[in-house]
């Protein structure tokens, strides 16, 4: 009997305990995060990666899901995730005003939205995380202009994934504002999205164009320089090039003297810190703050982050 009374206290206890984790997996935050990227891209493979790790850290749920440039598929994963109720939403603006009815109807049922990567502060956002992309653009054109790269008259070749979208818009507002004035040419390029269609998009324009420097606007087309360089038979360095670093192959590049300087967004944090953020606010703590992750590099300062990648 006693025996009985044991075995039915341990059938009770581990009841209980299943019965708990029930509770605690149907306990869990559900957030969504929508990318304006590719999968492939290799900024947005290391995002998925830091936002993966915040998501196990943390114990949330996340839906995470890409776009690939194409805005119509992002508004309808959007408007989905706002009609589940989730606990939280990260997003990109891809467009200036493209979620402004979204961001109000998120808000009027109480959804935390954060933007990350590209941002839209007129929506009314909870927070954003990621670079200041006109800022970029400046620092990029500074960059040149100061080291003596580019001169009145030099034209420069800005090749980018996605024309129109948000990132080249502001990137290229920065750009202006220093190139305008010193009546320097620059030349805003679809390189597309697939990798083996942007290198030969590149290397077709510089055969076809007198290029004095280039700036590569997007992550795909910076990761892309180095091989279209030997596509076309320049040597590096021959060619002035800035742009983003976010990836192993531009910060090679970096290294071995093709791009000259190159601009880190932390693209790890950018996945992990907006799952934090809403998770803050899932549990009734205000985000009202933005997290800018911007920094500069060049060969000299290179090999942090070709650390970051096994280097």
């Amino acid at each position: 009997m006693k025996r009985f009374l044991l075995t039915a206290a341990a059938v009770l206890l581990a009841v209980g305990g299943v019965h708990s984790a029930a509770q605690a997996q149907e306990a869990k935050k559900v957030f969504y995060l929508l990318s304006h990227g590719g999968e492939s891209d290799p900024f947005w493979i290391d995002w998925n990666a830091g936002a993966q790790s915040a998501c196990r850290q943390l114990n949330v749920t996340c839906n995470i899901s890409f776009s690939g440039g194409d805005f119509a598929v992002q508004k309808e994963a959007l408007n989905a995730a706002i009609a589940s109720a989730p606990d939280g939403i990260g997003t990109t603006s891809a467009q200036p005003g493209l979620w402004m009815e979204e961001v109000q109807l998120a808000k009027e049922r109480n959804i935390p939205i954060v933007f990350f990567n590209t941002d839209d502060p007129a929506t009314g956002r909870d927070a954003y995380v990621g670079a200041d992309l006109k800022m970029a653009g400046r620092i990029w054109a500074k960059y040149l202009v100061d080291n003596g790269l580019v001169k009145e008259g030099d034209s420069v070749f800005m090749p980018v994934e996605v024309p129109g979208a948000s990132y080249q818009q502001l990137e290229t507002e920065g750009i202006a504002e220093v190139f305008d004035p010193l009546k320097i040419k620059y030349d805003v390029v679809d390189a597309g999205t697939d990798p083996a269609g942007v290198i030969q998009k590149m290397s077709e324009y510089m055969i076809a164009n007198d290029v004095d420097a280039v700036i590569a606007l997007g992550d795909l087309v910076a990761a892309s320089v180095q091989r279209v360089f030997d596509n076309v038979g320049a040597a590096p360095g021959s060619i002035p090039v800035v742009g983003w670093g976010n990836s192993k192959e531009t910060a090679q590049a970096v290294k071995a003297g093709y791009v000259n300087a190159a601009l880190w967004q932390y693209p790890s944090h950018q996945g992990f810190m907006p799952v934090a953020l809403l998770n803050m606010a899932a549990n009734g703590e205000p985000i009202g703050y933005d997290i800018f992750t911007l920094q500069t590099y060049d060969k000299d300062s290179v090999e942090p982050i070709l650390k970051l990648y096994g280097e």
